[in-house]
């Protein structure tokens, strides 16, 4: 039985999609850690279905996904051997810990940013 995938990103999917872009967070990237929190293990082609990218944008946007640990994807072999197998992802870490990495970096990025601005005002006040 095939599954319509196209409202998965309903409601909560989209209040997430803006609010990680909302923290720069690449929007492909962030459709894509939606669509997974959404949903359990999807196919490419579900991700595809939910949100509109096409199949490189997701593979792309899995890579930093990927490099964080934060998903697992397997490949599963078609009921035919002809052509490629179909990549199957799911989220491997809570939800909670990808926004506190989220949030580490923004903190971070605020205190450079109020360092910089303390170190031009006695800049400033030396003229």
């Amino acid at each position: 039985m095939k599954t319509d995938h196209t409202s998965l990103l309903a409601g909560k999917g989209h209040e997430i999609i803006e609010l990680l872009q909302g923290l720069d967070v690449p929007r492909t990237e962030a459709i894509c850690i939606a669509c997974l929190v959404c949903g359990k293990e999807l196919t490419s082609q579900n991700i595809e279905q939910a949100s509109g990218l096409r199949q490189p944008e997701v593979s792309i946007a899995m890579r930093p996904l990927r490099e964080r640990k934060w998903i697992e994807e397997r490949n599963e072999k078609k009921n035919s051997d002809k052509g490629r197998p179909v990549k199957y992802y799911k989220l491997v870490v809570p939800f909670e810990q990808i926004v506190g990495t989220f949030e580490n970096g923004v903190l971070k990025r605020n205190r450079e940013i109020a360092e910089a601005l303390e170190h031009l005002k006695e800049l400033s006040a030396n003229n």
